[in-house]
Parts: structure tokens; C-alpha cells; sequence
């Protein structure tokens, strides 16, 4: 499954707009949605320690430090622009992600790189063993792979992964087979995992521009009600 890039997340939000229900320091509800619809809308609630995104694209809570927003804005840090996610140490700190009807989580099996993984062992082994194996051996070998394991790529994980353990054939006094291959890694993070990702960095960062804007429009007011002297400047 293909997941998304920052410039499809950015397209998704182009029009959103963000509502603040909530901001007393850590306890926060911001939410960020378009007008008149749901579509890829989304809330970031903050408590001490947690993070809780929820939306159109499912739900994952964080947990790390005090601040969670502080958290996140690390990532960004020495960055000038653009966004900036890291799926794998993230991904560490979910303590809880939706399994309701998406059965979301941070990872799922990917058929397509069970079927490179696969295909790379079958590869590997013919040339290792080139000089025993007939051109005919090496054909057998690979429809044997085809129908016997790679059949079964897209059913799911176990199915997949058993018709993987399960298979041995015999070509040129040689034996192949997978072994040991539960332990392969043919996961992939979520498409809806990744969007939320982009949504945690670009949310934190449209929260912080918004209160940025109200600080220096705090300070303008405040200049601008200050005494002006008899030469036009501002009084101390």
C-alpha cells in the first residue's frame, strides 16, 4: 500500500481551518477541520504526559513527556521549512491506537514486499547454488515458489508466512527453503498512520504560528494605546 507524501497530506488540509476549544497549558483541544465537513478533519487533545489525535483517519495516543506538543516540535527543530515526521521512533511512543473499524495500528502487513522478500530469497539461493542447478531446476523452482507460497502474498500475514515456512523444494542435491522466516519484517506503516504523522507535525506547527499571530498583535495594541508625546513619539 502505497502511503502518502507531504504534498498529497498538504493538499488534504488546504482549506482547513483551526479551532481552539481548549488551551490552558498542557490541557489543550485544538481541532482543525473545512468548513461545512468532516473530510480529514481532526482533534489534538493534550494532558499531562499524553497525546491523543483523533479523526477521519483513526486514532493513536502518544505518550513521552510532560508536554507532548514539546515533544513533537523537537523533530522540527533545526529544520527551516517543510514538514518533518519520524515514523519509527513515534510509532515507539504509542501507548494506545484505534482497533475499532479500521483495526488501525501503526504497521500492517505489506503483500507487495512479502512478494520482493520472497523473490529476493529464491534469487539469492539460485546463485549461490548456479553451478548444480539446470536451466529446467531453476523453472521449477520458481512456479513451485509462485504456487506454493507467493500464491497465497495477498490472503494475509499467517496465511502467507505459513505457506513461507511450510515450503521445501529439492532441485540440484540441494534443498531451498525459508528458513527462519517469521522473523522477516514484511510490514509497512499504515497510510493512515503516516497522515496522522504529517497531521501531529503540521497541526503543532499551525497552532504555534496562530499563537504567535495573537502575541504580536497583543504587543501592536498595546503600543499603539500608549500616550504619543508632543513630538509624535511614544511616552515611557
Amino acid at each position: 500500500m502505497r502511503t502518502p507524501t507531504e504534498q498529497e497530506f498538504l493538499k488534504d488540509v488546504a482549506t482547513h481551518h483551526i479551532q481552539i476549544l481548549r488551551d490552558d497549558g498542557i490541557y489543550r483541544h485544538v481541532r482543525f477541520a473545512r468548513t461545512g465537513t468532516n473530510c480529514y478533519s481532526f482533534n489534538l487533545v493534550t494532558w499531562p504526559g499524553y497525546l491523543a489525535y483523533s479523526g477521519d483517519m483513526g486514532c493513536y495516543v502518544f505518550s513521552r513527556l510532560e508536554d507532548m506538543f514539546e515533544f513533537f516540535r523537537t523533530v522540527r527543530s533545526n529544520q527551516k521549512e517543510g514538514l518533518t515526521i519520524n515514523l519509527s521512533y513515534w510509532s515507539e511512543k504509542l501507548t494506545a491506537t484505534d482497533g475499532g473499524r479500521r483495526a488501525g495500528g501503526a504497521k500492517q502487513f505489506c503483500s507487495e514486499l512479502f512478494t520482493k522478500v520472497v523473490h529476493d530469497w529464491r534469487v539469492s539461493w539460485i546463485r549461490e547454488n548456479r553451478d548444480d542447478l539446470s536451466k529446467e531446476e531453476r523453472r521449477e523452482l520458481w512456479e513451485s515458489v509462485r504456487d506454493e507460497v507467493l500464491y497465497h502474498a495477498d490472503d494475509d500475514k499467517v496465511r502467507a508466512y505459513d505457506a513461507a515456512y511450510k515450503f521445501s523444494h529439492k532441485a540440484g542435491g540441494h534443498t531451498f527453503q525459508f528458513t527462519d522466516f517469521w522473523d522477516v519484517n514484511c510490514e509497512e506503516y499504515t497510510h493512515h498512520f503516516v497522515w496522522c504523522c504529517y497531521a501531529l507535525a503540521w497541526g503543532i506547527q499551525k497552532y504555534d504560528e496562530h499563537h504567535a499571530a495573537k502575541t504580536e498583535t497583543a504587543l501592536s495594541q498595546t503600543v499603539s494605546a500608549l500616550p504619543v508625546d508632543s513630538e509624535g513619539g511614544h511616552c515611557d
